[in-house]
């Protein structure tokens, strides 16, 4: 049985941006140990993840600029869920918007957590599938290179040096084993 979580006794904004809040956390221990943690706080209704897979059976990849890194790299289509909508309508809005495919079927296969130390932001990874043609303008400073994957060719993939985020690779490889065991 996991221990009793410490009691939060304050919190407090320190800092903000367009994109972050920045909290802290003063925190009591069921042992009595007293503690301030710092968390990014995540607004919103969470994100998506999408692997949108045709029925050649390739996995439609994006290749964008990632500021974190200063470079291109090859991902799934993600967003953040607007708020009042589902988690399934979000996937397939920003499958629309970034890749130009809606999905007449859609499954929610986990909900993960980035860096549950100090980053309170979740996201669902959602398999997309049953695609057809429609586009939805978007919010992407220029146009994003759609790159069909087989998935057969899933481990090359994640050698390739344009393929780093931990979100995409980990929601392949589930993926991949759920439709292995099916």
């Amino acid at each position: 049985m996991p221990p009793k979580p410490p009691k939060i006794l304050q919190t407090k904004e320190v800092a903000r941006t367009r994109i972050f809040r920045v909290e802290e956390l003063h925190l009591e221990f069921s042992n009595g140990e007293k503690r301030i943690y710092e968390r990014l706080k995540a607004g919103g209704s969470g994100a998506v993840l999408v692997i949108a897979i045709t029925d050649d059976n390739q996995v439609l990849m994006i290749r964008e600029y990632a500021a974190g890194i200063e470079r291109y790299e090859l991902a799934l289509p993600k967003g953040l869920v607007e708020p009042g909508e589902s988690i399934v309508d979000a996937a397939n809005r920003e499958l629309k918007e970034e890749v130009g495919f809606g999905a007449r079927d859609l499954q929610v296969i986990k909900e993960i957590s980035l860096a549950p130390g100090y980053l309170s932001h979740r996201m669902s990874i959602v398999l997309a599938r049953g695609l057809y043609p429609e586009k939805l303008e978007g919010d992407e400073p220029e146009p994003i290179d759609v790159i069909p994957v087989p998935m057969s060719e899933i481990s090359a993939l994640i050698s390739r040096e344009d393929f780093t985020e931990a979100r995409s690779i980990l929601a392949l490889l589930l993926v991949e084993r759920l439709l292995n065991d099916q």
